[in-house]
């Protein structure tokens, strides 16, 4: 994994890129003063994250998802009943 500083980010990035596009690198660390601060990577190496089903199992819908609206409101806008 090749890492550049900064200024050779700044200089080189559409070489950078291109890199990365070609598979010629699979990331590149760009550091900030010696430290690395970002990775440069391929979109579709970027696992997408758990998100269908995440909540299966751990609440119940009601029949009627409407039947509690005025007292969703109340709690949302401060009214009193």
């Amino acid at each position: 994994m090749p890492s550049v500083n900064m200024l050779q980010a700044k200089s080189s990035l559409s070489r950078l890129v291109e890199a990365i596009e070609q598979g010629e690198a699979s990331e590149i660390i760009i550091a900030r003063n010696g430290r690395p601060a970002a990775r440069l990577v391929p979109l579709d190496a970027a696992p997408p994250g758990k998100r269908i089903g995440v909540a299966k199992g751990k609440f119940e819908v009601p029949d009627s998802i409407d039947a509690h609206n005025d007292e969703v409101a109340r709690l949302f806008l401060g009214r009193h009943a």
